[in-house]
């Protein structure tokens, strides 16, 4: 599913205009980027967590080249599902 799907569904759900929740979904996103950036996390209830997870130091191999390099610690963004969605998503997809 794409954010142009996205979109659509809301869209035809509720009743508003495209245009309206493309500039909704778009300003939740850029919230979410910007709360990150700034190392807080976003905790939607029912729904799950953006999360910001520290990836620790390590060394890593260049194997065409044969070399060692360090990747230095940095942090990146995650998403935790709530036991809910988990849940949901068990139950209805099929294997």
């Amino acid at each position: 599913m794409t954010k142009a799907d996205i979109v659509n569904e809301i869209s035809k759900n509720t009743g508003i205009e495209k245009i309206t929740v493309q500039k909704t979904v778009e300003a939740f996103m850029e919230a979410v980027k910007d709360s990150l950036s700034k190392d807080k996390n976003v905790y939607l209830r029912g729904f799950g967590s953006f999360i910001v997870k520290k990836r620790a130091k390590k060394t890593a191999r260049n194997i065409s080249k044969n070399t060692t390099i360090i990747i230095p610690e940095h942090h990146i963004p995650a998403f935790k599902p709530s036991k809910t969605f988990v849940n949901k998503v068990k139950t209805y997809v099929k294997k």
